[in-house]
């Protein structure tokens, strides 16, 4: 694409606003979904990421991997196994979680950050007791999923201090020697809000909140808290959505300025997001 030096020039005034509104700030981006795993996605999120480093965000990076688990699994032998949506965590599938996601996914993530000119650290919950958790009381048996119970960013706050984006894999520790598998949207909104973060954005693969979710032109920009149980009522939110904005609705209610359902398959959504007028995706308030 061909754009003129006066167009260029006129993307950075517009953004100028929000740079310095955000600058200082922290944003906390759950990164998962196609963006995960299509390269050229990857390298337009990693090159966001930098440039919110370069103009004065402290960026948290949190990811889950689940892909990159199930097929870790079928590579041993075992089947993946679900319950309402959530994994199924027995000692054995927990090992793979922890090695997958604290191990490869992180890692590999720092590494493609680094190589498009940022400074990365790689963390997990287990990492000074960031993210304790306890078996999640479920109807149905999950086995080693967790429900966080203590949140300590110091880890995070001294890596961006230092000037490194902290990239965390969604491992909890327990209280007697255990590791827990722990969904990443709901790690990333409870890291927000003991962030005090002005975002939170959460990357998936829809364009955010749809009125009719068959019809991507019902996009839904602004929602109100206050307006979540209703629209629950008119089947507005429904299905894998509830727990996505479950999460948006907690983290706003425990400080987080604004929480965002960006889509993901869109190339530099977050920068979109951040620094234009227009925005991209549902915003909760």
């Amino acid at each position: 694409m061909n754009i003129s030096n006066t167009d260029r020039a006129q993307v950075l005034v517009q953004a100028l606003p929000y740079i310095q509104k955000l600058a200082g700030k922290t944003i906390v981006v759950k990164y998962g979904g196609n963006a995960m795993v299509s390269p050229e996605l990857k390298d337009a999120v990693m090159s966001d990421i930098v440039l919110m480093q370069l103009v004065g965000i402290n960026v948290v990076l949190v990811h889950g991997g689940g892909p990159e688990i199930s097929e870790m699994l079928k590579k041993i032998g075992k089947q993946s196994r679900f319950v309402n949506g959530m994994r199924y965590t027995d000692e054995e599938t927990m090992d793979i979680v922890q090695m997958v996601l604290a191990g490869k996914v992180n890692k590999d993530l720092v590494q493609l950050l680094e190589q498009h000119g940022g400074r990365a650290l790689g963390l997990c919950g287990l990492d000074g007791r960031m993210l304790m958790a306890e078996k999640m009381a479920s109807a149905e048996d999950l086995g080693l999923v967790g429900e966080i119970t203590e949140v300590n960013t110091t880890a995070i706050v001294d890596a961006y201090e230092r000037g490194y984006v902290p990239i965390v894999a969604t491992v909890a520790g327990g209280y007697h020697g255990e590791a827990y598998n722990i969904n990443a949207d709901i790690a990333a909104a409870q890291i927000a809000a003991k962030l005090g973060a002005v975002k939170l954005i959460l990357m998936t693969d829809i364009r955010g909140l749809l009125r009719d979710k068959n019809d991507e032109s019902t996009l839904i920009p602004v929602v109100n808290v206050s307006e979540v149980p209703s629209l629950k009522r008119e089947g507005i939110i429904s299905g894998g959505m509830i727990p996505k904005i479950d999460c948006c609705v907690e983290a706003v209610r425990q400080g987080v300025g604004r929480a965002h359902i960006i889509d993901g398959r869109t190339p530099h959504s977050i920068l979109v997001e951040l620094f234009s007028d227009e925005g991209i995706g549902t915003m909760f308030y």
